[in-house]
């Protein structure tokens, strides 16, 4: 099969281009690049610059390419900036997916993975996440996912076509230095940015009901999670038809203490975090179940947390070279 990629050249995207290929599949990657980065596209997979937004422009890439199955990553993804500016972020992960689905069953391409989140689920009071937990979104960013969940399933009902939404934790890690995450909006990077700078890490709240008062959260590395994609893409080849809606997560929880004293230790440091007041709208914990993507797809990580900071770690330096003499 042919997948298009869509963010194919992010974070997440070319760690799924370079699962898929790997795979033996071939791949075509259509990004905007507003913060893909074209040298993560590898060498012999085809790279179309555009929006999803632009409907004709999918389509053609669609044709051109012979694409027999669509892999929709491409979206906005910041909680914070979703609650200023929801508009933009409905504009761009919901009415972004319907264009591209207009595209996709106009084209008769028959199978559609999609990114969604755990962001569907809120603040869940459950010691596992099931993907049966209510969904109560707290932001904007969380309730698009959720909506971008329900068109996908609906025209996959009308339609026929072949749906997987893969609700993701927290992802972490690197298949190499090159393909290291680049933003610092999330725990691990944002650790390094502070011992980089010399600075304690800050702690939003420890008064949480959590063993060690700070929250507690389930990361996933990377090369896990494109496994997943791959994993998801050969179900749907496989049994036409099907509606999946799978956590991919390790069902481990982990603390923000417990995370940054693992960091401490590995790079050397020994700054003990700062605390602040909490974060609105932080749960005290979310941790997957993912016996369900175990059954449906056979897929289980196989990589643990300290592989997950060992290789961001590299990623860091490689992008931040003073960091290994901070």
């Amino acid at each position: 099969m042919t997948w298009l990629i869509t963010g194919g050249a992010g974070y997440i995207g070319a760690h799924v281009v370079r699962a898929m290929t790997a795979a033996g599949e071939s791949a075509v990657v259509y990004d905007d690049l507003s913060t893909g980065v074209a040298e993560r596209v590898p060498d012999g997979v085809p790279l179309v610059v555009g929006s999803v937004l632009d409907g004709e422009r999918v389509a053609r890439a669609l044709t051109d390419h012979a694409v027999t199955g669509v892999v929709h990553l491409a979206a906005k993804k910041q909680v914070g900036e979703s609650v200023e500016l929801p508009l933009h972020y409905y504009r761009e992960n919901v009415e972004g997916l319907r264009v591209l689905l207009t595209a996709v069953t106009r084209a008769g391409v028959p199978s559609f993975v999609f990114s969604s989140s755990a962001a569907v689920y809120g603040m869940p009071d459950v010691d596992l996440v099931t993907e049966d937990t209510p969904c109560v979104p707290m932001s904007p960013y969380g309730e698009t996912k959720l909506a971008g969940e329900w068109l996908v399933r609906a025209t996959g009902r009308a339609t026929g076509l072949s749906t997987a939404a893969l609700r993701y934790f927290n992802v972490a890690g690197a298949a190499g230095p090159r393909m290291a995450d680049t933003g610092v909006f999330n725990l691990i990077p944002m650790v390094f940015e502070k011992l980089t700078q010399g600075a304690a890490p800050r702690v939003f709240g420890d008064d949480y009901d959590t063993p060690d008062g700070t929250c507690v959260r389930d990361y996933i590395h990377v090369v896990d999670l494109a496994e997943a994609h791959v994993a998801a893409a050969r179900a749907l080849e496989a049994s036409p038809g099907r509606a999946l809606t799978l956590n991919i997560g390790r069902g481990e929880g982990v603390s923000v203490r417990e995370m940054i004293d693992r960091i401490n230790a590995l790079t050397g440091r020994d700054l003990p975090p700062t605390v602040g007041p909490r974060r609105p709208g932080d749960p005290a914990r979310v941790v997957a179940s993912s016996d369900r993507a175990a059954a449906e797809l056979g897929w289980k990580a196989k990589y643990g947390v300290q592989d997950m900071i060992v290789s961001a770690w590299e990623g860091w330096v490689a992008l931040h070279p003073e960091a290994a003499n901070a």
